[in-house]
């Protein structure tokens, strides 16, 4: 695959880009990492970039305050190229100008910017706002893709637990009253609590995942 780049738009390193990368990269505050970021609140060694079966996958290295991609906390993603990846106080974005436009011209978002501007080859100028507008990313909007090269009992256990992620929000679905005079939707206590059951069992699965050692109450 090509050669990876990260820049940090973002902290005490900000304007400084590492380029040529390949996986697997690692990201923390220490020495002896593919990227040594200036940034207390990083830990030593933060997080991890590795190359999955095509994809680029990001693990959160238990660090002390966490990592989020486009505002979201994870402990394991995907990436994709344009990306921003916060570790402690620093942003950095993730891909090169070319390899960020060509995902970028996928989406009617570049679409309408191309046709105000067209950046220059020679470089790539960041908006705030675009950055502000890419942490705050509504999770919802674009669904992740379904994995690829998933064995017959491994697609019947995802297949079973999008069943019970679709079961479990229905429930509070079939339960919701809205009015439209008010522009207000209510569910029950007993739906809401619902939800929180699901949202719960979730947070703990992506745990069990990200994580082997961890192990799921019951």
């Amino acid at each position: 695959m090509s050669k990876l780049t990260l820049r940090v738009v973002q902290g005490a390193d900000r304007g400084k880009v590492f380029g040529d990368l390949t996986p697997p990269i690692s990201i923390g505050r220490e020495e002896g990492n593919t990227i040594q970021l200036n940034d207390e609140r990083i830990s030593r060694f933060h997080c991890k970039i590795l190359l999955d079966n095509q994809h680029l996958v990001l693990t959160d290295l238990e660090s002390t305050n966490g990592t989020k991609v486009n505002g979201q906390s994870c402990q394991l993603k995907i990436l994709r190229f344009g990306d921003l990846i916060l570790v402690g106080r620093s942003i950095l974005l993730f891909g090169d100008p070319q390899q960020i436009r060509a995902r970028l011209s996928e989406t009617s978002l570049l679409a309408e910017k191309a046709k105000a501007e067209q950046p220059s080859d020679a470089d790539f100028e960041i908006d705030q706002h675009l950055i502000a507008g890419a942490v705050k990313q509504p999770s919802f909007a674009n669904p992740p893709m379904i994995p690829d090269r998933l064995s017959p009992s491994q697609g019947a256990q995802f297949a079973e637990l999008l069943e019970y992620i679709h079961a479990g929000i229905g429930e509070v679905v079939d339960g919701i009253q809205s009015s439209e005079s008010r522009g207000t939707v209510t569910i029950s206590q007993t739906n809401w609590q619902s939800l929180m059951l699901v949202y719960s069992n979730l947070a703990e699965l992506i745990r069990s995942i990200a994580d082997p050692e961890f192990k799921l109450p019951g």
